[in-house]
């Protein structure tokens, strides 16, 4: 895993991106965790901008099955963006492997295979789009929890 550089204008002006070169190896999931929560907290800390626990936890938890799924569906390396959206955290990882992912129906005899399942109950958007060569898939998070929010961050109701 390799993080790439960020830019090099005044912290507070520095746009708050981080791009995460994945390899593949054994450990590259929680690196890539580790790099996530890294990231909000120093988006906390230059831009002062709150941050939930849950959005933390939740930013995990996406990174995870995200990076898992291109491990495991996708032959070769990876990358995933990290970008602050205004009250969100966007998450972009991009594999070499074309094909779309898709939610399996809903079955609670399966063992396994509920990630993407689990990312679009959890995020406040899911995309996933062909590229040239493999496709990105994105999710967005909000930082900080409504008051009477459900479990994507959002107003019930």
């Amino acid at each position: 895993m390799q993080t790439l550089g960020e830019g090099t204008a005044a912290p507070s002006e520095q746009p708050m991106r981080m791009t995460v070169a994945l390899d593949g190896s054994g450990g590259c999931i929680a690196r890539a965790r580790h790099a996530a929560a890294d990231f909000l907290a120093r988006t906390g800390t230059v831009r002062q901008v709150p941050i939930s626990r849950r959005a933390l936890d939740v930013t995990q938890l996406v990174v995870s099955e995200l990076v898992t799924n291109a491990g495991k569906y996708a032959p070769g390396p990876a990358t995933m963006d990290l970008r602050i959206d205004g009250d969100m955290v966007e998450i972009v990882v991009w594999d070499s492997d074309p094909t779309l992912p898709a939610a399996r129906a809903a079955d609670a005899g399966r063992i396994g295979q509920h990630g993407l399942e689990i990312v679009k109950a959890v995020a406040h958007s899911f995309e996933a789009r062909s590229a040239p060569a493999g496709k990105w898939v994105t999710a967005r998070i909000a930082l900080q929890d409504a008051p009477d929010a459900g479990p994507a961050g959002q107003r019930s109701g």
